[in-house]
């Protein structure tokens, strides 16, 4: 895929979207405050969430290979973050900072166990650091919305993200269930996605038509700015936010389908 981020930008933009996240919670009227994203939590349970699966994170890379993520004792999983609030901040800084210096020692390429072996995307560090990127990103949204100050996904972060979305969390051999579809995404900023579904799973390229060239007959296509399609495959906004095309009821298939059930 061209034009994806590099590892050590990664690593750069994790540090960045962190003190993002940090800077909006610090903004919130208070820990109290429900998530409009996940409304059975509030914005301290949403803190504890997120920094716990950074520490889970850390983990999983630091056993490096293994066929099962590590065990809970490993990360602090069943544990509970201090609900004062500049503890809490103190707590989510030395989560990130262990997940970056797990990340900086593993290098991008320390084969570890994954969720997502069925995809394009490969079991390493790498992989890892790239899937916390954007996991921290759309979260970091969340905590804007919650505040009231909701910001777009920068656009560089975004359209490696979106690529994520596809490749790690879409792409798979298991059989589509429905009938054969070809949906299409395009970004403003000039990044465009090809989704193949069929018996075969889903098969994700990107779309790079020549000048003048017909790209093909598609199902369904949705257009919008890179942080548009990311927030819209973590259903963070409506289908309706973006410019769409062709049989809608092939994004709620799609929406609805879980390949690992």
């Amino acid at each position: 895929m061209r034009g994806n981020l590099a590892f050590t930008d990664q690593l750069r933009l994790i540090e960045e979207r962190s003190a993002a996240f940090r800077t909006a919670v610090a903004a919130a009227p208070g820990l109290d405050v429900q998530m409009p994203t996940h409304p059975e939590r509030t914005l301290f349970d949403h803190v504890q969430h997120v920094g716990m699966g950074r520490r889970k994170a850390a983990a999983v890379v630091a056993a490096g290979p293994a066929v099962a993520p590590p065990e809970e004792s490993a990360w602090g999983g069943g544990t509970s973050a201090p609900r004062e609030r500049d503890a809490l901040l103190a707590w989510w800084d030395e989560s990130v900072e262990h997940l970056m210096s797990v990340l900086r020692a593993a290098g991008p390429d320390r084969p570890c166990w994954t969720w997502w072996g069925d995809s394009p995307s490969p079991q390493t560090s790498g992989a890892w650091a790239r899937r916390q990127l954007h996991e921290i990103a759309v979260h970091t949204f969340d905590v804007q919305l919650a505040g009231g100050a909701p910001q777009p996904i920068p656009e560089r972060i975004a359209l490696d993200g979106f690529d994520d979305c596809q490749v790690t969390l879409c792409a798979t051999t298991v059989a589509w269930p429905h009938s054969p579809a070809i949906v299409d995404y395009h970004a403003t900023e000039g990044r465009s996605w090809r989704l193949r579904l069929s018996e075969a799973g889903a098969q994700v390229a990107d779309l790079m038509p020549a000048a003048g060239e017909d790209s093909g007959a598609t199902d369904a296509s949705a257009s919008g700015t890179a942080s548009e399609l990311v927030l819209f495959f973590y259903d963070r906004i409506p289908l309706e936010s973006l410019e769409f095309e062709g049989d809608r009821r092939i994004f709620d298939e799609l929406a609805a389908w879980d390949p690992s059930a």
